[in-house]
């Protein structure tokens, strides 16, 4: 709750879920791969918005808090400190699955209104999702106004509501043209890719959260990104290598995260049009590994810093 309580928590919702409607509006021409480059483009905004979300709620749930001196408070009770990292992952954890939900529903409803060059833009559609929002905002402004209840978290939790329901009346009372003689559905093959994008921005979240423990908002977000980037590369920078015989490739090939692993954008229009649920659950189980390296060193990290 105090995560989805930051304002820039709610700009980052709705910036990226209206930036993926908006990936379905122009005329690409790109000779027939429209509909790839439209849900290519959208799975990029969801990690890239989670790459943001992961490093800036993490700041402010931590290394916030030991500037304050929030943290130093509540461990002055019996609380340890290796309760209090995991406790707060948790509620990370919680906050980018939202987010990664709301991007989701975007990148789904961005793939169904995508089109080709015989096409057309579906404008009943946009005018359903923005309507969503709009509503979605001025529920919140009701309840403030009227309620006095905070206004960040309320818009929050009506634009999940507000969202799903404007997809589900896209989805099923609305039409859209792709191209001649061709009608749209949803690709729900984008679930379980969105799922994995959730597990890296978990990882993520996790470094997010130990580098959070001795710096602030800039340092975390540049080494995060730092790793990030390098990740992206691991295959060639430390994978050709380490298949040669190179330890310290091998060493490296390891410690650092292979987002590649998550990124399978590329598979739904390769002709690998099928996702075994199998694959899914063996990231999830390498993600839980790397989550929990990842907390361990932050625990380590955070075991021994002053907080007064």
């Amino acid at each position: 709750m105090e995560l989805i309580r930051q304002p820039i928590f709610l700009l980052l919702l709705t910036g990226s879920v209206l930036f993926e409607i908006f990936l379905a509006v122009p005329y690409y021409f790109a000779f027939g791969d429209e509909m790839k480059l439209v849900k290519t483009s959208a799975l990029a905004v969801m990690l890239l918005t989670g790459l943001f979300g992961a490093v800036l709620s993490a700041s402010a749930s931590l290394a916030r808090e030991i500037r304050s001196g929030t943290a130093l408070a509540v461990l002055s009770k019996p609380v340890g400190r290796a309760q209090f990292l995991i406790a707060k992952f948790a509620g990370l954890a919680a906050a980018l699955a939202l987010l990664a939900y709301v991007n989701l529903v975007g990148v789904m409803t961005a793939s169904w209104m995508a089109f080709d060059a015989y096409g057309r833009t579906n404008l009943q559609a946009i005018g359903i999702f923005g309507g969503g929002i709009l509503l979605a905002y001025a529920l919140a402004g009701v309840s403030n106004f009227f309620l006095r209840r905070p206004f960040v978290s309320d818009a929050v939790i009506a634009l999940v509501v507000m969202i799903t329901l404007a997809a589900f009346v896209i989805f099923q009372f609305s039409e859209q043209t792709v191209g001649i003689d061709q009608h749209s559905s949803a690709d729900w093959r984008l679930v379980p890719a969105g799922i994995l994008i959730l597990f890296a921005l978990w990882i993520l979240a996790a470094v997010a959260l130990a580098c959070s423990t001795r710096f602030d908002m800039i340092a975390t977000l540049a080494i995060c990104s730092a790793i990030f980037l390098v990740g992206l590369m691991s295959d060639y920078f430390f994978g050709l290598p380490a298949a040669k015989g190179s330890w310290w490739a091998s060493a490296l090939y390891t410690i650092v995260p292979n987002w590649q692993l998550f990124w399978l954008a590329d598979a739904l229009e390769t002709g690998k049009n099928t996702f075994q649920w199998a694959y899914v659950g063996q990231a999830l189980g390498y993600a839980v590994c790397y989550v929990g390296a990842a907390l361990a060193v932050g625990v380590a990290l955070f075991d021994d810093r002053e907080l007064s």
